[in-house]
């Protein structure tokens, strides 16, 4: 099992904290939180370590792992980002965000689950939503679960209570044949929508697309996405 992270972006909403480093490379405990994400990695034998990096990638130094540059990290987003380490998707592997914490049982729920492409959501979200914003259905995006127990739409802003079975967590497991599927998708899509200005799903475009995105691609494409509760 490898390990990409997607590290290109540049932070905005953080404004003055990080206007001189990349997000993934602020600080929890004392530790960046790329730092933090390697380490747990490594606890739960993953040491195949990509990083792509694009806002100040000098910033990002972490020994052990390798890096690819999204040079177009300004006009693109993560789709794009992922797909500069196109070269490392031989084989099973997670995506996971710069920019997230979760502790090494997390990890290991993902790593056990027998799925082909298998996205993390938090069931108990609630509470601390709740606590970070005044407006806790604020700044939200639909989860929901099929009546066969997998993903059946994801992305889309503002759901009601009825589009929310969980919270989407930037932890993706590809496995066996969801490696292939996420490659000959995407090549899919871009032979449709790579050249175009025009929206794709909820994104901008398809060169700014979301991950969310890719995933309802994959869904709608006929790919089976399962949960992994958290």
């Amino acid at each position: 099992m490898k390990a990409i992270i997607l590290a290109a972006g540049m932070g905005t909403r953080l404004g003055a904290y990080t206007a001189g480093r990349p997000k993934g490379m602020l600080e929890f405990a004392g530790k960046s939180l790329i730092g933090r994400q390697v380490e747990t990695l490594h606890a739960s034998g993953i040491t195949d370590i990509t990083i792509v990096k694009g806002y100040m990638p000098q910033a990002i130094n972490i020994p052990g792992t390798k890096s690819y540059v999204n040079e177009r990290y300004a006009d693109t987003n993560m789709v794009e980002t992922l797909f500069c380490a196109e070269p490392e998707m031989t084989e099973d592997f997670l995506v996971c965000y710069s920019d997230i914490l979760y502790e090494p049982r997390v990890l290991d729920a993902v790593l056990r689950a027998q799925c082909a492409v298998g996205v993390t959501v938090d069931t108990d979200f609630q509470e601390y939503w709740s606590a970070r914003l005044a407006e806790p259905t604020g700044d939200n995006e639909s989860f929901q679960i099929g009546p066969q127990g997998n993903v059946i739409e994801l992305g889309s802003p503002n759901p009601d209570g009825a589009q929310m079975d969980g919270r989407y967590v930037g932890l993706i497991k590809f496995a066996g044949s969801g490696v292939a599927d996420l490659r000959r998708v995407y090549r899919e899509q871009e032979r449709l929508y790579g050249g175009s200005s025009k929206p794709w799903l909820h994104s901008k475009c398809f060169r700014k697309g979301y991950m969310t995105d890719m995933i309802q691609s994959l869904i709608n494409a006929g790919v089976r996405v399962d949960p992994i509760p958290i």
